[in-house]
C-alpha cells in the first residue's frame, strides 16, 4: 500500500478549510515511527483555527489535529523506545520531553507546524510517543494529549494541588472534565459553573460538590464565594477568557492561582491590577505540557483506572460533523473521530 486517506488544511479564499484527500503513505526515517491511527479527538483550538481565531502558525497543507492514538506498524532503523504492535499516543509538542516550555518547541506542534493525526497513518519521532495503559481503548486514549495534559499541568501550575484544597472548573469540555477527575484523585474539592441544569447534573454525577448555572445566575462569583465561606477557591481553571477572567479573579482566595487555559469568549477582559495586588493572586498561562507530564498523568490514571468522558464518536468520513458538534458547544466531554477499527 502506497496511499492513505488524510484530511488537509487548505486555504479557501481568506479562510481555512479542510479537504479529504489521498496522500502518500509516509516512510519512517532512522528515529521515526509509523502509526496506524485508530482514533483522533478534537479540541477547541481545532475549531478556532478554521475560524482564523487561533494565534499560532501552521504549515501549508498540514494534516490537522494533535490528539490521537494508534498502533505502531513500522519503525526506523534506530528506534528503541517502541516496537511494532505497541499501542501509543503522541505528545502535542514532539520534541518537548521535560522541563519548562521553550518557544522553539512550537516548531514541532502536532497538527499545526507538523502533520497531525486526522489521517489513516501518521509519522512521528519516537521521542514524542507514550504507551497507552492496557485498560484504556484507542478512543479513550485519543482524548488525552491536549485536554488531559493541559488539565494536569494547570492543576499543578505554580504549586502542586494538595488534598483538601478547592478547585473551580468551568463548563463541560475536555479540559474541565479532566480537571474534575484529576482533582478528585488529589483529594481536592471541586466546584463548577456551567450553562444548563443538564450539564450541572452530569458534573455532580462525576464528583463536583456544587455547580452554579451561570445562565440563571450571571453573578456566579458570589455563589462561589458563598460556597467557600467567603474565602474563595485555591485554584481556578479559566476556560473562556474575556467573559470569565474578572469573575474568576473574584472567586479566588488570597494567594490563589488562576490558570488560564482557554479563550472561548475572546481575548479581552483584563483583570484590574488592584484585584491582583490586593489579594496577591497569581495568574498564569498553560502550554499543555511535556512528554514526562503526559507519562506521569497516565501513571496516575492507570493507578485509579480513570476513564475519559467521551461525548460522541464519529466515523472518519463524518469528521466535519465532529467539528460542528464541538463548535456548537453542547458537548459533555471529548468529541472523537474513529479513523480505523
Amino acid at each position: 500500500m502506497s496511499q492513505m486517506k488524510a484530511v488537509k488544511l487548505v486555504t479557501a479564499g481568506s479562510n481555512l478549510a479542510t479537504e479529504f484527500r489521498d496522500a502518500p503513505l509516509p516512510s519512517p526515517g532512522r528515529h521515526e515511527v509509523l502509526i496506524k491511527v485508530h482514533a483522533a479527538s478534537l479540541n477547541y483550538r481545532d475549531v478556532a483555527l478554521l475560524r482564523g481565531e487561533y494565534p499560532a502558525a501552521t504549515k501549508e497543507n498540514v494534516v490537522p489535529v494533535s490528539d490521537g492514538a494508534g498502533e505502531v506498524v513500522a519503525l526506523g532503523t534506530d528506534v528503541i523506545r517502541v516496537k511494532k504492535g505497541d499501542r501509543v499516543a503522541v505528545n502535542c509538542f514532539t520534541n518537548w520531553i521535560g522541563g519548562p516550555f521553550n518557544p522553539d518547541y512550537r516548531t514541532s506542534s502536532v497538527g499545526f507546524t507538523t502533520d497531525g493525526v486526522l489521517a489513516e497513518y501518521a509519522l512521528f519521532c519516537e521521542d514524542a510517543l507514550v504507551h497507552i495503559p492496557v485498560y484504556m481503548s484507542y478512543v479513550e486514549a485519543a482524548s488525552l494529549p491536549c485536554a488531559a495534559v493541559t488539565a494536569w499541568t494547570a492543576l499543578n501550575e505554580i504549586r502542586p494541588l494538595q488534598p483538601g484544597q478547592t478547585v473551580l472548573i468551568q463548563g463541560t469540555g475536555g479540559v474541565s472534565l479532566f480537571a474534575l477527575q484529576f482533582a478528585k484523585i488529589f483529594g481536592a474539592r471541586v466546584l463548577a459553573i456551567t450553562s444548563s441544569d443538564e450539564k450541572a447534573a452530569k458534573l455532580k454525577e462525576l464528583g463536583a460538590e456544587a455547580v452554579v448555572n451561570y445562565s440563571s445566575c450571571p453573578n456566579w462569583e458570589h455563589e462561589i464565594l458563598a460556597l467557600t465561606g467567603g474565602k474563595g477557591v485555591d485554584k481556578v481553571l479559566d476556560i473562556a477568557g474575556e467573559k470569565t477572567i474578572i469573575k474568576s479573579a473574584a472567586s479566588t482566595k488570597i494567594k490563589g492561582v488562576i490558570a488560564v487555559v482557554g479563550f472561548a469568549s475572546g481575548f479581552g477582559g483584563g483583570i484590574p491590577p488592584i484585584d491582583i495586588l490586593s489579594r496577591s493572586l497569581t495568574v498564569t498561562g498553560t502550554t499543555i505540557g511535556p512528554r514526562m507530564d503526559f507519562e506521569a498523568m497516565l501513571a496516575a490514571m492507570e493507578r485509579h483506572e480513570v476513564h475519559p468522558i467521551i461525548d460522541r464518536v464519529y466515523h472518519f468520513a463524518e469528521y466535519r460533523e465532529a467539528y460542528r458538534r464541538l463548535e456548537a458547544g453542547q458537548q459533555i466531554g471529548k468529541v472523537v473521530i474513529q479513523i480505523t477499527d
